[in-house]
């Protein structure tokens, strides 16, 4: 059986010291607020969920970016390339303000530091829901630095959603490693433990720790950012 050389993290509650209540409200209401001028917020956060939802329930090749757009343009037809100006218009003037539900997170900073030495792989899995430049942003935020990563996944770039066990395939194919090989760490019980599904091991992360569905779950290894800093301190080097 092949060793652990890849570590799979989630963003945000995970490498992002985060809120996800508080991000959430401050995310939409300054979303809605920015389409008032050609939509009544109600409608719409009734017509970005749906379309969102689109994107999780997808399971044909189509990019993330391909549904999302295709179900909005459901909606407002025509009208579509004017949505689209505003949200680019949103997360280039308007998505900073999200910056004040985040916190920097020094132990997981110290934990990918450690474990880069000991030469392990280092992947971003983030829920790809959210533009490039959002995600960026966070990443900005949260102190990483790109090049530590070998992969990202991006709403422009991945054509599935957590907890689908396809986001995950899809994660494997392009950094050409099987689930014996990979670590995944997230702190939402449905959606990051989704990847023991494929036989990857899973980390819980318990800080802000997401059960929306007040699942019952297992994970390989369950602790707070500071457990997770010793786990990786105690991890061997890549051989």
């Amino acid at each position: 059986m092949k060793k652990i050389n890849t570590i799979l993290f989630d963003l945000d509650g995970t490498l992002l010291s985060i809120d996800m209540k508080e991000f959430e409200e401050i995310y939409y209401t300054s979303l809605s607020n920015t389409f008032k001028s050609i939509i009544a917020p109600d409608k719409f956060m009734a017509m970005l969920y749906s379309s969102v939802k689109a994107m999780v329930k997808n399971k044909e090749k189509r990019t993330n970016e391909e549904v999302f757009m295709s179900a909005m343009k459901e909606h407002v037809g025509e009208e579509l390339p004017a949505f689209q100006k505003h949200f680019i218009r949103y997360y280039e003037n308007d998505f900073s303000v999200l910056r004040n539900a985040v916190n920097k997170n020094t132990d997981m900073l110290e934990a990918l530091e450690i474990l880069k030495e000991k030469g392990y792989e280092l992947v971003i899995a983030t829920n790809p829901l959210f533009p490039k430049f959002a995600i960026d942003q966070r990443i900005q935020w949260a102190d990483l630095v790109h090049e530590d990563f070998s992969h990202i996944t991006y709403f422009e770039d991945c054509h599935y959603c957590k907890p689908n066990v396809e986001y995950y395939s899809e994660i494997l194919e392009t950094i050409g490693k099987n689930p014996q090989e990979c670590l995944m760490v997230g702190n939402d019980a449905e959606e990051d433990l989704a990847a023991s599904t494929l036989g990857i091991k899973t980390y819980l992360i318990t800080n802000h720790l997401l059960n929306r569905k007040n699942l019952e779950y297992t994970a390989d290894h369950e602790g707070t950012y500071k457990d997770f800093l010793v786990f990786a301190e105690s991890m061997p080097v890549v051989s």
